[in-house]
């Protein structure tokens, strides 16, 4: 590209990421235009690619990761391929790609996403146990305030929840609510429906009749979250990494709170 046509293309790509939550249609036309400018740079193919992810729109998802894949060479979208297939209710699909020899590539990073995927694969289907199994990888005993602490933490929880473990799920709920320094998950919310408290809105008078919950202080669902961050992690960490659950699944469970694009290259931010 020209510098010119680089500049122009870099900006759509900027405000395809900073309308992504406000405005997607907005968004997509921008990463669209980007890719019409720059349709064999890998990293605009990604971007499109997860502009459609974001909107839920799985096999176009697919059809730009599988070209900013072939592009670049790297396998670091295997983990938004399985959970597009997942999204798409392809369960044996996303199994069968989360497990192919590109998986066994993988750096540190992009494994735990996939085995977060995984997981949320495996809940899909009603197989709480190979949930939770799956997710008994080293990086869960020693994740503390690492990138993926706090969606790995999150993706535990789930997998102990789906299995009828409400108050271990609660406890891996509060060490997501410490990891997440950057508000990717809904981590004290869970907590508050663990805990039956009830928010509502200030102010709707008829949600504060309905709910009689007027006096639950905000604050609540987050400290409680945090009483429990010490809980004692499972005792049987035996098993390598096979993305909610963003993903991903914590990616389609926990969709990235921040969107963006690179050549595979750079880690991606969730």
């Amino acid at each position: 590209m020209t510098k010119e046509n680089a500049e122009g293309v870099a900006k759509h790509l900027v405000a395809a990421a900073t309308l992504l939550e406000e405005d997607s249609d907005l968004a997509l036309a921008h990463a669209e235009h980007a890719a019409r400018r720059a349709g064999r740079v890998a990293a605009v193919r990604e971007a499109l690619g997860l502009v459609h992810y974001r909107r839920s729109e799985f096999n176009d998802a697919i059809r730009e990761f599988r070209t900013a894949k072939r592009l670049s060479g790297s396998d670091h979208l295997l983990p938004y391929l399985v959970d597009c297939e997942r999204g798409l209710g392809r369960y044996e699909r996303a199994l069968d790609l989360a497990a192919s020899p590109e998986a066994r590539s993988l750096g540190e990073y992009d494994n735990i996403e996939l085995a977060i995927v995984v997981s949320g694969v495996r809940r899909d289907l009603d197989q709480p146990e190979a949930a939770q199994m799956v997710l008994r990888i080293p990086a869960l005993e020693r994740a503390s305030k690492q990138p993926w602490a706090a969606r790995l933490f999150y993706a535990y929880a789930e997998a102990l929840l789906a299995g009828g473990s409400p108050d271990e799920a609660r406890a891996w709920f509060g060490k997501a609510i410490d990891a997440d320094v950057e508000g990717q998950t809904d981590a004290a919310e869970r907590v508050a429906e663990l805990d039956g408290v009830v928010f509502i809105d200030a102010l709707d008078p008829e949600a504060e009749e309905e709910d009689g919950a007027s006096d639950v202080p905000m604050q609540d669902a987050s400290q409680a979250g945090r009483s429990s961050a010490a809980s004692p992690g499972p005792s049987d960490v035996d098993e390598s990494p096979a993305r909610t659950e963003k993903s991903v699944t914590q990616r389609r469970d926990q969709a990235p709170g921040q969107l963006t694009f690179n050549d595979g290259k750079e880690q991606r931010s969730d």
